[in-house]
């Protein structure tokens, strides 16, 4: 292995530079006979992109800043510049060096305090496999990675874009397996309308990728004026997330933002929350938390009896309403299927009614169809709601689709122009002036309660012609029915099990 040594600073990367290197880097990645598509691939330029990104930005950094005090995370010979600036180790010796050593030293790291990043190395490398089977087209890669810089403000902003773009297709594939997350323009919109404050503390509890995270980042960012006030805005970007993938593509997304010790737990975020302290609660809770999915038995008894559900986002909403400070706030999203639970045995009811005692739910935005396309069909809303007292009344505001579309798609998403006119309607932080309009229209919290807090309130402004709805939207509409019978089936079914 080659003598350790300081390499001058490395040139910028163009983004067009740097887009033929991530295809090169996926084009080697396919000739190797142990990566079978994109859920393969990706997470293997990842974990490398981050021990480079983590080598410049905060080992180079930090020595740069205190050459006498700073102590590397990693030390030789698991450095970047130990062995994959070393062009002669190649082949199975390379191979077997990141197998058998450098993968299993970097999972074992143990950082002495809990914002070391040796724990954020740790946490990601544990589930971390190198998957390509060939020594020698490891090293081509690795070659490739070596040659991505991000030394300057520019050159993270450069990856930033281009890593958006991977994500991106991260996110479709993954769609195949049923899984999906947030479009841009809706965490811009959820972030920008929650009007976030420097030095509140903000957690999504659902973080996959770290859309949220780093959308409340980039909103505070430039309000810093003090390294105690960065460092205090880093510590209040908070997020859980239990799945492993995730976990390293949403880690390595907040580093490219500038955040050097992200922090995001890799747990069970129900169990989290249900064991977490008054110390542990924050301001803001942003969060798009899975829906349709079903958790294992002993995560549902640690709720309380009558509360205990497998439907994930009841269980999600109602740890959120915990975890939330006094006069915290949450932006939520929700499928139409929870806003119509009702009933006096519904879960969903019962947790709607303690939202609705507990909080103000002042606004909930109803999404136009095909947001999530082409993950789900499913019809969502976002909740806007604040711990400030029982909601008395309920704006809702209907999101209409461009003129002449009947969808969003995946090549045509929604786009964040599109909730200018649910902005402009806003009423700026203290939601001053709302009036009802064709798209807007409030409900009284009686007329809610007496409904049994049916929250799946249609649009009063818009008749219900079926003769002029096209087969689209019938067959939505359908979709959103079988869901709605889908999601009181799950609760009698819970309701049945606690009566045993």
């Amino acid at each position: 292995m080659a003598a350790t040594k300081k390499k001058p600073a490395a040139p910028g990367t163009s983004r067009t530079r740097l887009a033929s290197l991530i295809k090169s880097a996926r084009d080697t990645m396919r000739k190797d006979a142990g990566m079978n598509g994109d859920l393969d691939r990706l997470p293997q330029l990842s974990w490398l992109l981050f021990l480079k990104a983590f080598d410049e930005r905060v080992e180079q950094e930090g020595e740069a800043l205190d050459p006498d005090g700073y102590r590397r995370a990693i030390a030789a010979p698991y450095r970047w510049e130990d062995w994959a600036t070393d062009p002669d180790l190649s082949g199975d010796e390379l191979k077997t060096f990141v197998n058998e050593k450098l993968i299993p030293h970097l999972a074992g790291l143990v950082g002495d305090h809990a914002d070391d990043p040796r724990n954020v190395i740790s946490t990601i490398f544990r589930d971390v496999t190198n998957r390509m089977q060939s020594g020698t087209l490891l090293r081509d890669l690795v070659n490739i990675v070596n040659d991505i810089h991000f030394v300057s403000t520019d050159d993270i902003h450069t990856m930033a874009f281009v890593y958006e773009s991977i994500l991106k297709e991260m996110r479709d594939a993954a769609g195949d397996s049923g899984e999906f997350y947030t479009p841009r323009p809706v965490n811009r919109f959820m972030v920008q309308q929650s009007f976030l404050k420097l030095g509140e503390s903000v957690l999504d509890p659902a973080s996959g990728t770290g859309g949220f995270l780093v959308q409340a980042y980039e909103d505070l960012k430039d309000q810093v004026r003090t390294d105690s006030e960065r460092k205090r805005l880093h510590a209040n970007i908070r997020g859980i997330e239990k799945k492993p993938l995730p976990y390293l593509l949403g880690s390595m997304n907040l580093l490219l933002h500038g955040i050097d010790a992200p922090q995001v737990h890799r747990a069970n975020a129900l169990l989290e929350m249900r064991n977490s302290t008054a110390a542990d609660r924050v301001d803001v809770v942003l969060t798009n938390p899975p829906f349709g999915g079903e958790e294992e038995s002993s995560v549902v008894k640690a709720f309380p009896a009558g509360y205990q559900t497998q439907e994930t986002a009841w269980l999600f909403l109602y740890s959120i309403l915990d975890q939330l400070k006094r006069g915290g706030r949450c932006a939520i999203v929700l499928p139409n299927g929870s806003l119509f639970a009702t009933g006096e045995n519904s879960i969903g009811a019962k947790i709607k009614k303690k939202l609705m005692q507990d909080c103000n739910l002042h606004t909930v935005v109803r999404l136009p169809q095909g947001v999530f396309s082409p993950y789900t069909q499913i019809p969502s809303n976002i909740l806007f709601f604040e711990k400030t007292g029982p909601t008395k009344e309920v704006w809702f505001y209907e999101v209409p689709l461009p003129d002449g579309r009947r969808s969003y798609t995946k090549t045509k998403p929604m786009q964040l122009e599109e909730f200018a006119g649910c902005v402009d309607w806003w009423g700026g932080e203290k939601r001053e002036g709302r009036e009802p309009s064709e798209y807007a229209w409030k409900v009284q919290a009686e007329e809610v309660t007496a409904s049994g807090f049916n929250l799946d309130i249609a649009n009063p402004h818009i008749g219900d012609d079926l003769a002029h709805r096209t087969p689209e939207e019938l067959v939505d509409e359908l979709i959103k029915t079988e869901m709605q019978i889908l999601g009181l089936l799950k609760d009698l079914g819970a309701g049945l099990e606690e009566k045993r």
